[in-house]
């Protein structure tokens, strides 16, 4: 990863210079920048996944996640307003951790234990998948680059977030999310932007938005048990499903406008 290059996702906004110009773009963290070096992180996590046997390309976990990335893809390109033209690319993960995440330019990873531990459905992956595509289609990894000096302290995160969880993953996987973000929350109003885009992409898709709802019921009802690592960054607490209702006419008319399929 370029050193000048810095994905924060403490709770440091970036913070604005002048115009449009942000720490972000002065420390090289470009949209273009951004892609291009996730896309190096992402292929590294995959190659060394690749060499410990912890890539999943062949289950049927794989093929339930892999069949809704391929149904929402052509939807999150419609809503490309980035300027950036996406390639989109996923790996799944062996792991019994309940996360999933995405690195800038459409690169998203989903780890086998969030969708074996919930008994989640494919509509239910959705919405997870819609959830990660909107923090990617809305660049929210940008607005929390910060500076050269936080590099260390944000390695350290990352690390100690992912700890033995990850550990059989190999470095790259821990790497790529101390540098993108897994493990270190969104800000709450970014969480309930890629909430509301992920509701309306998973219905344009023709997935079931109401399905969203029973995602993160499950994830409340698994937020004590042990390797739950996505809950620790996006909160499924009572007052975020109750946004998410209030979203849901909206996407559930999208949903009916195409026959509810």
């Amino acid at each position: 990863m370029n050193n000048k290059l810095l994905l924060s996702f403490c709770t440091i906004t970036a913070i604005s210079i002048s115009g449009c110009t942000t720490i972000a773009d002065m420390a090289g963290a470009d949209s273009a920048t951004l892609n291009m070096n996730a896309t190096q992180g992402f292929n590294k996590t995959v190659q060394e996944a690749r060499s410990k046997n912890t890539l999943d390309t062949s289950s049927a976990t794989y093929k339930k996640i892999n069949s809704a990335f391929i149904r929402l893809k052509p939807y999150a390109d419609q809503m490309n307003k980035t300027g950036q033209k996406f390639d989109w690319q996923l790996a799944v993960l062996k792991s019994d951790t309940v996360n999933a995440y995405v690195a800038p330019g459409g690169k998203v990873v989903f780890y086998t234990g969030i969708v074996n531990k919930l008994n989640l459905s494919e509509a239910e992956v959705a919405a997870v998948m819609g959830h990660e595509m909107t923090h990617a289609l809305e660049e929210h990894s940008k607005q929390k680059v910060g500076a050269q000096a936080l590099t260390n302290l944000a390695v350290g995160i990352g690390k100690s977030y992912a700890g033995a969880q990850l550990g059989e993953l190999g470095n790259a996987a821990i790497d790529l999310g101390s540098q993108v973000g897994v493990g270190l929350p969104y800000s709450r109003s970014l969480e309930s932007r890629a909430d509301e885009g992920g509701l309306i992409m998973m219905a344009k898709a023709g997935y079931n938005p109401q399905s969203a709802i029973t995602l993160w019921e499950k994830m409340a009802k698994n937020s004590g048990a042990q390797g739950s690592a996505l809950l620790s960054t996006h909160p499924s607490d009572a007052n975020r499903i109750n946004a998410m209702k209030k979203n849901l006419p909206e996407a559930m008319a999208v949903y009916n406008a195409r026959g509810g399929k």
